[in-house]
């Protein structure tokens, strides 16, 4: 990896941000990215107040990404690549500004808030000559990148079926009435889309099973509920998959089930072996092969594979969790700005098309009375 530092901006992650805090700490962690300007809030003053704390140079921090994009790029030490953490409505027209500013992105699922969007800005990265990389978290984990070699690898033999989890409880009671922010745009068909728990952590799920089984279902039958009296988007969602060659799958996507806090599980299975994983206990894989006992693979321990070592900072039994996985999408897409070559392990902007073909297919099937619906080519 080059020692020199790419030269990256912000779009959103002020100060009461979540979010944007988790990428300026990943985007640290491998030292490879300088954050030196950024248009971090909609409240232009608090957002250049808030630049200052972090050493953005007043002149750097600015009231809006348009505004951003149009000096950055008369500047000879101009930013290389841009973080988008908004609001879902936002990422569409910020990631076409940046690709057309001719700046790379890095930016928060999901890519857009329709398909329609989606498909327009992948023709857009297609032809800009620009990376553009879509931070779904999850496919960073070590133990996750083991998954998917070993799948290649055809450990576990034909694929038979595959279930994903993704269940929450912050959204169980009418939290977004509180007025808190990361509530009230989640909950906002007009700002989050019209995919609410599909969208949100549906699309996490959907993409963490076609990650690591390299496989996409063709069909799929979705029942989408508001469980919160008066809320304008799903809050829990089951959904059922079919796959091209036979397989079968299903997510189950909520934001409403007590005692769950960010319980992402995934479960794949074939003829010969099965293998389990769990968000919250990352450094573990199970891995059973039919009719022998359930084996416990660590990251970075006993027969890790090359993407699972690569992948980890630390020996075995020293735990990395959830900052280090983000942390592996920003190293890896610095080793794709610069040149550096091999496979990309981050998901990208056909990820991006394939998760709002996802949600569309989900409502489509949804309003129809859950009925089955292919999915988009």
């Amino acid at each position: 990896m080059s020692k020199s530092r790419i030269r990256i901006g912000m779009v959103g992650g002020g100060e009461t941000a979540f979010i944007g805090g988790v990428h300026r700490i990943a985007m640290r962690i491998d030292d490879q990215f300088d954050l030196v300007a950024g248009a971090l809030d909609a409240d232009a003053a608090r957002g250049r107040a808030f630049a200052a704390t972090l050493g953005i140079a007043a002149d750097r921090a600015y009231d809006s990404y348009l505004d951003m994009f149009a000096a950055e790029a008369a500047r000879p030490d101009g930013i290389e690549a841009v973080s988008i953490v908004t609001p879902n409505f936002l990422h569409f027209p910020v990631a076409k500004a940046a690709l057309e500013a001719g700046i790379h992105v890095i930016c928060e699922k999901p890519m857009t808030v329709t398909l329609e969007e989606a498909e327009e800005l992948a023709a857009l990265v297609a032809s800009s000559g620009k990376q553009f990389f879509l931070t779904h978290t999850y496919t960073g984990y070590p133990m996750v990148r083991q998954m998917r070699e070993m799948i290649a690898a055809g450990e576990i033999g034909t694929l038979r079926r595959v279930e994903a989890e993704y269940l929450q409880d912050w959204l169980a009671d009418a939290v977004e009435d509180t007025g808190a922010e990361g509530a009230v745009w989640r909950t906002d068909p007009k700002k989050a889309g019209a995919g609410g728990a599909i969208g949100d952590v549906g699309t996490h799920a959907y993409n963490l099973a076609a990650f690591v089984t390299g496989q996409e279902p063709v069909e799929l039958l979705a029942e989408l509920s508001s469980f919160v009296k008066g809320r304008r988007v799903d809050d829990d969602a089951a959904i059922l998959l079919r796959y091209q060659d036979g397989a079968k799958g299903s997510i189950l996507a909520s934001q409403v089930l007590p005692g769950n806090g960010n319980n992402l599980s995934l479960r794949v299975y074939g003829d010969k072996a099965g293998l389990e994983w769990r968000q919250e206990a990352p450094e573990e894989l199970y891995f059973t092969r039919l009719g022998a006992p359930r084996q416990l693979l660590r990251r970075n321990g006993a027969g890790a594979t090359p993407a699972a070592v690569s992948g980890s900072r630390v020996p075995a039994a020293h735990p990395e969790g959830y900052l280090e996985a983000f942390a592996n999408l920003y190293r890896d897409a610095a080793k794709a700005i610069i040149g550096e070559t091999g496979p990309s392990t981050v998901p990208g902007a056909p990820d991006g098309v394939a998760g709002l073909s996802f949600v569309e297919a989900c409502l489509k099937s949804a309003q129809a009375g859950s009925v089955w619906v292919r999915l988009a080519d």
